[in-house]
């Protein structure tokens, strides 16, 4: 008999007690995913993460004694296998950007559709990393700047690097990279590695946002 797949842990992070409440009721619908923790202010937020370690915290960006950013850079750092999913009602190349590299999966706004908040705490669990559409266009652009900027570090990736990461803005896992190039997940993680310090970037979202942009 095949064992149950584990539910998938999930904290929500609001300064608003309405919005939580929602997003539990929304969420807990869900048969694979459990509600193991919400909060509503930084402090409140690093402890909990501390004591229930989540899966993947929804984290908003504004609340009252700090940032979101605050709570993601601390919880990463003593449990980094946490993913964090931005959802908040701001967009702006600011905050994206600091979203990306206080080490954030995805960065949502809350207009997005129930189905799709939903499918993005799956994906963020899996690996993948998730940007709102409108998010997207505002870290392309962010990138062309840099890349006008700085030349064009992408002609330096090597034609396996640039399969890798082709296939990685395809919303694909390391895994699933691995199987389709005939690699393994090490070796995936190792070209990601490369990639990372030729675009002198640290998360896969930005790799994929210059990698893009470039071929544009």
């Amino acid at each position: 008999m095949k064992a149950a797949t584990a539910a998938l842990r999930l904290a929500i992070v609001d300064d608003s007690q309405v919005v939580r409440l929602g997003l539990k009721a929304l969420l807990t619908a869900e048969r694979d995913i459990t509600i193991v923790g919400e909060a509503g202010k930084v402090s409140e937020a690093v402890a909990m993460a501390a004591r229930v370690r989540p899966d993947v915290m929804l984290l908003d960006i504004r609340l009252p004694d700090g940032t979101g950013f605050d709570v993601c850079r601390q919880i990463l750092k003593d449990n980094p296998q946490i993913r964090v999913l931005f959802l908040t009602s701001v967009i702006d190349d600011k905050l994206i950007n600091e979203a990306i590299h206080s080490g954030g999966q995805g960065y949502l706004l809350k207009e997005v559709g129930a189905e799709d908040l939903v499918q993005a705490v799956h994906d963020v669990a899996a690996g993948k990393s998730v940007l709102d559409p409108q998010a997207t266009a505002q870290v392309l652009g962010l990138m062309r700047h840099r890349s006008a900027v700085a030349g064009n570090p992408v002609s330096s990736l090597s034609a396996q690097e640039r399969r890798v990461l082709t296939l990685i803005a395809e919303g694909k896992t390391n895994k699933e990279v691995g199987n389709d190039l005939g690699l393994t997940e090490k070796t995936v993680k190792n070209y990601l590695a490369n990639v990372f310090t030729k675009l002198d970037v640290t998360r896969r979202s930005q790799a994929v946002a210059m990698f893009v942009s470039a071929k544009e």
